[in-house]
């Protein structure tokens, strides 16, 4: 048998129906999910998912729940078909929530409440238009970060996520921003621009938001998870909920490290590693990190039972 992990895209995956596919046949699931977590947010959670009238999915607070909700209804359908556990989860960035409540860390509720908590505060963090975000392809780590470096003459700039070998996320400051894309381009980045984001994630301007995120999080009850996680800020494994609230405040001014979380799954001797959630984000840049990495979706019904059978 093969050792598999189960892995959580972050912001970036959602799209208005990405359940609709799923109503046919998991309607229990959906119903149960998503009275839950419309409970929680105080708002109609799926008709934000399945119908978006009021154009509320891409705004962060909203976007965080969404995501999480729907990962988690792919988790508990994946449940349901496999029939085998995995070795390890993780997720990137808003991921490791949805890892969290998978592994039966956090309540679902919980972590639902908890993720809009951390949208709100992500963006009063930083007014619209001062933040940015850019991806960076072609450079080395090592250059990018000295480009940022170079750039924090003009505002703060780092490294954000080490999505790919070479493929980074910046963010900070638009003009820093601005300034390492032109210093990127000069020294031969293939592609060097800015995403369509409104908060500079991952970087110092969201530890004011880290701080009030680290006080609720000493209101919520976490409990060892019943999974190995691997966590975006350190690459560690925890199981004490004091260490893991650390490891959440952390990952919200520190760069996602998807490379090394990947290669330590390898090393792990995971050969297998299935994105549970919409989208092929994680799919795409697992590739791209280890080709000898098996990795599927498992974003539509039609993936289930094809890929269940991978981990028989």
């Amino acid at each position: 048998m093969e050792k598999y992990a189960i892995l959580f895209p972050g912001q970036g995956s959602q799209s208005v129906g990405m359940l609709n596919a799923f109503e046919e046949n998991y309607a229990d699931v959906l119903g149960t999910v998503f009275r839950s977590a419309s409970k929680a947010l105080n708002d109609d959670l799926w008709e934000i998912i399945s119908r978006d009238s009021r154009g509320l999915l891409d705004q962060t607070q909203y976007t965080q729940p969404a995501l999480l909700a729907a990962s988690y209804v792919m988790w508990l359908i994946w449940q349901k078909t496999a029939k085998t556990k995995p070795s390890f989860l993780a997720g990137h960035s808003l991921g490791e929530y949805t890892a969290l409540v998978c592994a039966e860390a956090l309540a679902f509720e919980d972590a639902i409440a908890l993720v809009a908590l951390r949208g709100r505060l992500m963006q009063q963090a930083v007014p619209e238009g001062v933040g940015a975000m850019a991806a960076i392809v072609g450079l080395s780590d090592e250059a990018v970060a000295n480009l940022c470096q170079q750039a924090s003459k003009e505002g703060v700039v780092s490294p954000a996520n080490y999505n790919a070998i070479g493929q980074v996320v910046i963010s900070g400051h638009k003009e820093a921003v601005l300034y390492a894309i032109e210093e990127a381009k000069a020294a031969g980045a293939k592609i060097a621009k800015l995403l369509a984001v409104s908060v500079p994630s991952h970087c110092a301007l969201m530890k004011p938001a880290a701080e009030a995120l680290g006080d609720a999080l000493e209101r919520i009850a976490i409990h060892a998870p019943r999974y190995p996680i691997i966590h975006n800020a350190t690459v560690d494994i925890v199981e004490h909920p004091d260490d893991i609230r650390q490891r959440l405040v952390e990952q919200m001014y520190q760069p996602v490290r998807w490379v090394e979380t990947v290669q330590r799954l390898v090393a792990e001797g995971v050969t297998l590693a299935l994105e549970c959630g919409p989208g092929n984000v994680l799919t795409g840049l697992n590739k791209r990190i280890d080709k000898d990495l098996k990795s599927f979706t498992l974003k539509d019904p039609n993936c289930f039972n094809d890929v269940a059978k991978e981990t028989n």
